[in-house]
């Protein structure tokens, strides 16, 4: 494996890792939010994601391709994973043993068994997104580290921060569904391991250079991907649990806090690299 390889493989389980440490340090330090509080952050976490889907994915396609092109990318990403959806089961929960819950009613014990299964699949729905969105990260990393290590390392702490809320976002719908730190930590570091699968797929599997049309294609259907998990699984969820006027307030929120990320990101890069 050549130096410049590890050196990028570094970089990017720094900006990866981030993710699991951010989501990690949360459900450390703080107990499971009720159910309000968890529609609050779970807009929150659906702003995160259509913000990288429409204002970062989906915009550099249609600006590197063309306005046809990148939307048929996008949707092509919209109509694949509309798809896949309907082969994907509801996740189920082991029941908790606890001795309290024993004493509930069996009509409430269905409805907090029926949240939970709903939570749990929305934390593992924002897993696979915020993976899909890390992976190019990766490459970008790599990338940089290709032109230079002080391009490389300034990228990767950006890109440590940048990941920070998403690791919360990942971490916190597991941790309220299971009641496990443990399994929360596992999947958030899970979705952070997409950037340095990044590096290692554009080192190894592409040795030459790939089409830039078809990789901000790919990119522009990742967005597409988001965006359907997120108005599919995430928005309904947030509408549930805080109620409209307060899960949208929190949407914009996100919305507003990953746009900020994202241009803090961009003034980092030298000016012929961006995400």
């Amino acid at each position: 494996m050549g130096s410049q390889v590890l050196v990028a493989l570094g970089l990017s389980l720094i900006g990866g890792l981030s993710t699991s440490i951010a989501g990690a340090l949360f459900v450390i330090l703080n107990q499971a939010p009720n159910l309000k509080m968890l529609g609050i952050l779970q807009g929150f976490a659906a702003g995160l994601m259509l913000s990288i889907s429409f204002l970062d994915l989906a915009h550099n396609a249609i600006n590197s391709i063309g306005f046809l092109k990148g939307n048929l990318w996008f949707f092509a990403g919209v109509l694949f994973f509309a798809i896949v959806a309907n082969f994907i089961p509801e996740p189920t929960l082991a029941p908790v043993s606890d001795s309290k819950k024993k004493t509930r009613d069996e009509g409430g014990k269905d409805i907090m068994k029926k949240h939970r299964r709903q939570v749990l699949f929305s934390g593992i729905v924002t897993a696979v997104g915020i993976s899909l969105h890390n992976f190019p990260e990766g490459m970008a990393v790599f990338l940089g580290s290709m032109k230079g290590l002080r391009v490389g390392v300034n990228l990767a702490l950006a890109i440590a921060l940048h990941n920070i809320p998403e690791g919360v976002a990942v971490a916190l719908p597991v941790y309220f569904a299971t009641q496990s730190k443990w399994q929360a930590f596992k999947l958030a570091t899970l979705s952070g391991l997409a950037e340095p699968l990044g590096v290692i797929i554009v080192a190894y599997l592409f040795p030459s250079s790939l089409s830039p049309e078809i990789l901000e294609g790919l990119l522009g259907a990742v967005g597409g991907v988001m965006a359907f998990l997120t108005l599919h699984e995430m928005l309904p969820l947030a509408f549930d649990y805080a109620g409209q006027k307060q899960a949208v307030k929190a949407v914009f929120f996100g919305m507003a806090f990953m746009s900020a990320s994202l241009y803090f990101l961009e003034i980092s890069l030298p000016e012929e690299m961006s995400l």
